[in-house]
């Protein structure tokens, strides 16, 4: 018989013990250890057991905890502990067979039930130990935002950054020590926020809308190319749409945009799905900062930026799902570098408009298959009184799955 779970970790509010359900209150009163943040152990106050503050890092405490394997041990934990919380990085530690976990109600059930708002129609997102910029790609007029604060200038921080965007018209609701005898709720427009002596445990919310200045990204791929800072080595919107249909992305999935230039495929790849990532290879330290800026500047501050000249240096990045060549497919090796580089199933996609590039796609196309095209673009422009047809120059493209 598997013996009964020696670890409890239990959920806990502002109202301390007295929110806590019996079996949770017991699980503190009988655990010989009980670990938590400062502001948890004050919470519950006195127990029979030995208190433990979380170390810095969180998992110099482990050791500690893990030696009472077998003792009743209880870990503290705000609200719900597998959303955002601690629950998943123990559960990395200890077999989650070992663990009870007994939530208490999150800070965003907690937030929906004071505005009235229905969870499943807002957007979660977390700004603690992350950058601001992170709530960036939710801002669509309409949306509904909660996000976890990092600390009490957060709100102000958050108000100043919709400002600058053109979300000033936007409603910001801070909630703060929600479920306490110090909880405050104030709402305000975004353009309107003034707040001071604000709890560093606190959650905002924003109702979504935007003026006239607002850059309102559409959810479908092919951003305006003036979106983006670029020198002219940009993948143009209607070739960039296309580009992304053959790298076909899916949740959680890593590009390598290699020869990045302006970064738009990879940041397209990021704001298509949050958990996608994006390696931007670029070898130009002028056009690799500007990577930076523009992936910056649509909330993407995790893109990763490699200055390297393909393949050098691609050895010891993660293995990708999708790799999109756009610029530098002719550099000795690199196309079959990339072409062992991807796993069962990863997609390559390699764009060119020179000859010798079409000649190198053709080779690589008569060896390997896949699917060879060439998209020819025509816009209008004037001539004189009138207006004609101007073609850009056409753009070979190579789709490869690898089998």
């Amino acid at each position: 018989m598997k013996p009964a779970p020696w670890l409890t970790l239990v959920g806990i509010g502002e109202e301390g013990l007295d929110g806590l359900s019996s079996a949770a209150r017991r699980a503190v009163m009988q655990a010989e250890l009980v670990v938590g943040g400062r502001r948890h152990l004050a919470l519950v106050g006195d127990t029979p057991g030995t208190h433990l503050p979380w170390g810095s890092p969180i998992e110099a405490t482990f050791p500690a905890i893990l030696a009472r394997r077998g003792s009743p041990v209880c870990v503290l934990a705000s609200g719900d502990p597998f959303h955002y919380g601690i629950g998943s990085i123990l559960a990395r530690h200890v077999d989650p067979g070992d663990m009870t976990c007994l939530p208490h109600a999150s800070s965003f059930s907690l937030a929906a039930a004071r505005l009235g708002w229905a969870l499943q129609d807002c957007e979660l997102v977390t700004l603690h130990g992350r950058p601001l910029q992170r709530i960036v790609p939710f801002l669509r007029p309409g949306k509904l935002i909660m996000a976890l604060s990092w600390d009490e200038t957060t709100p102000v921080a958050l108000a100043a950054l919709l400002v600058a965007r053109g979300f000033g018209p936007s409603r910001l609701t801070v909630l703060e020590a929600m479920g306490g005898p110090r909880e405050r709720i104030t709402s305000a427009l975004a353009r309107d926020v003034c707040l001071d002596r604000v709890d560093p445990l606190n959650v905002v919310a924003v109702e979504v809308l935007a003026d006239a200045t607002a850059r309102v990204p559409p959810i479908t791929p092919g951003l305006p190319d003036d979106w983006f800072e670029h020198d002219g080595q940009i993948t143009k919107s209607r070739i960039r749409a296309l580009t992304l249909s053959a790298l076909a992305p899916q949740p959680g999935g890593l590009l390598w945009d290699v020869g990045a230039g302006s970064g738009s495929v990879g940041i397209e790849w990021m704001m298509l799905c949050p958990d996608n990532r994006t390696v931007a290879i670029e070898s130009d330290p002028v056009r690799a900062s500007r990577v930076a800026r523009n992936a910056a500047s649509f909330g993407l501050a995790d893109l990763r930026v490699v200055e390297t000249r393909a393949p050098d240096g691609l050895q010891d990045l993660p293995r990708p799902d999708a790799i999109f060549i756009g610029g530098g497919v002719t550099s000795p090796a690199l196309l079959d570098f990339c072409l062992g580089a991807l796993g069962p199933g990863g997609r390559l996609v390699a764009n060119v408009v020179t000859l010798e590039g079409q000649m190198l796609l053709g080779a690589a196309f008569a060896t390997h298959g896949g699917d060879l095209v060439t998209v020819n673009i025509a816009q209008v422009d004037p001539v004189g009184r009138f207006h004609g047809w101007r073609a850009a120059m056409p753009v070979t493209q190579w789709v490869w799955v690898k089998p």
